[in-house]
């Protein structure tokens, strides 16, 4: 409810100082969203014994880019202002948030017979901040750092590289297309494969995907570009939600907040860092290549991670 509303405040009057207010509060509620979402739809799916479909909720967002940016591209073609373009966006946000009400709503029915078994820690096992804990949190606020300054400034590269292109305005549904994809691929991973080695090939794909836009700034590769940063896109995040209940079990929605409050922060380190070397370097070669840099960190900081801390092996 709060998406819908704060989306609908962005086709009001106010101005600057109005806009960045409703697009704080949008960041909250989004956040807010993804982890309790998250938390609900593993602890249902452990329930009803597959575990492993747990990537299917990210692909919504894939599914979002795709409608929003070619809505937009659209709405930009046939000459709309803005706020319609706002107003048609709440109205699908308000029928979304119909569509799902009943879900969260309803008390799920108990499952009979006996479930899946899970690698996760009984409910009497505290949890607790130790080094993996925090060093997985670190390494998923790289994750943030190192996509948002390829998705904020994909179009504006595009159109420094491709001036007049139409495809400018297509590399961000491609984005959000292989975001789909990723995650919907992530569901036919089996739940015995250790989730840091999944994590350390994502960020070793978006790396090079981030990379890509650097060394062929053309039409292919800007696409490739895309596809290969929007594929691990939410699968890693999937992922990474597996590793804080395997870690956590049935208290992972707290680590799984401290987790998402990294991914936030590297967020917004991007961008002014991004903007800073533009105006310093005259280009965006360095911002993305310090973004490819910051995702191989996360790929190395997971392989790492595996050989101090075994899957299986008790914490310490």
């Amino acid at each position: 409810m709060a998406t819908v509303l704060l989306t609908l405040g962005m086709a009001l009057p106010g101005g600057m100082p109005a806009w960045s207010l409703w697009r704080a509060a949008a960041g909250v509620a989004s956040a807010v969203v993804m982890v309790y979402t998250a938390g609900w739809c593993l602890q249902r799916l452990a329930e009803l014994g597959k575990p492993e479909l747990a990537g299917l909720i990210f692909c919504g967002p894939g599914l979002g880019i795709v409608v929003t940016g070619l809505g937009t591209s659209g709405m930009v073609g046939a000459g709309w202002h803005a706020d319609y373009g706002w107003l048609a966006f709440t109205v699908l946000a308000a029928v979304l948030v119909a569509a799902v009400w009943r879900v969260f709503v309803l008390e799920p029915a108990p499952v009979p017979g006996p479930s899946v078994r899970e690698d996760v820690p009984a409910d009497n096992q505290a949890a607790r901040l130790d080094a993996q804990t925090w060093i997985l949190t670190l390494a998923y606020g790289l994750a943030g750092f190192g996509y948002i300054i390829t998705a904020t400034f994909l179009p504006v590269i595009a159109r420094e590289a491709l001036p007049g292109t139409v495809w400018a305005d297509l590399f961000w549904p491609i984005f959000g297309a292989g975001v789909a994809v990723g995650a919907f691929l992530a569901t036919r991973v089996g739940m015995a494969h250790d989730n840091r080695k999944l994590l350390t090939l994502l960020y070793g794909m978006q790396a090079l995907g981030v990379a890509i836009a650097v060394v062929f700034p053309s039409v292919a590769g800007f696409a490739l570009s895309s596809l290969l940063a929007g594929l691990p896109f939410t699968a890693l995040v999937a992922f990474a939600m597996r590793e804080a209940r395997r870690l956590w079990g049935p208290h992972a929605a707290r680590l799984m907040g401290l987790m998402t409050a990294s991914y936030g922060l590297g967020q917004i380190a991007g961008p002014p860092l991004a903007t800073a070397l533009v105006a310093r370097t005259g280009g965006f070669a360095s911002s993305l290549a310090c973004a490819a840099a910051a995702l191989l960190l996360g790929a190395l900081v997971f392989a790492w991670m595996r050989r101090a801390w075994p899957q299986g092996a008790a914490r310490s």
